[in-house]
Formats: structure tokens, sequence, C-alpha cells
């Protein structure tokens, strides 16, 4: 979400009315927005954002992948496969992991 604000920032021009794909969203700046579950399959505008968005982060991470080449981010794009998480318990994150990443589900509880 602070992505998002971020990006509301640095637009040339104050939007009227935005769609998020998505089901969260933080007001920013009292502007007027619709939440859309899905909405990349029902608004061609959020589906060209997201086709936009993805391939900028995987430049993103092809280019990150320099600084960090242990984590294989030129080829699974930060995405949690098993070599990247392997990678993590053994190098631990860098400062381009997200905070929220949770490396494995939470173990169920063992009832006796």
């Amino acid at each position: 979400i602070k992505a998002m604000h971020l990006a509301i920032e640095g637009l040339a021009k104050v939007p009227q009315h935005l769609l998020i794909d998505g089901n969260r969203f933080y007001p920013y700046r009292n502007l007027v927005h619709t939440t859309i579950i899905k909405g990349d399959s029902l608004y061609l505008s959020i589906a060209a954002a997201s086709v936009l968005a993805k391939t900028f982060r995987d430049e993103h991470m092809a280019t990150i992948h320099n600084e960090y080449p242990v984590y294989g981010w030129d080829k699974n794009k930060g995405y949690g496969t098993p070599f990247h998480r392997i990678a993590i318990l053994k190098y631990g994150i860098s400062p381009y992991h997200r905070k929220s990443f949770t490396l494995f589900n939470t173990q169920l509880s063992i009832e006796f």
C-alpha cells in the first residue's frame, strides 16, 4: 500500500478516481477510490497496469540480482521457489526482501 501511495505521489496529474485491484487500500489525500477484487479481469485499465507493473518488477529483480546473485532473482523474480527459500535460510534476507515475507507457513499445533 505504501508503494501505491508513492506511485500516486509521483503522478503528474492528480487522478479523479482510483481503481484498485484487490480489497485493501488505505485512503490517500482524500482521493476517491474503489477496490475491486479480481479487478484485472474486469477492467482493461487495471489489467494493463498489472502487466506494466509485472514487467517493471521483473526488470528490477534482474537488476538487483547483480547485487545479490545468491537468491537467483534472475530466474525466480523474487517468488518463493525452493531455491530462493534455501538461499534465505543460508544467507538471511537482503535489504530488498519484504519485511512481511514469511519463509514457511506456521506449523499447525498438535493436540494430544
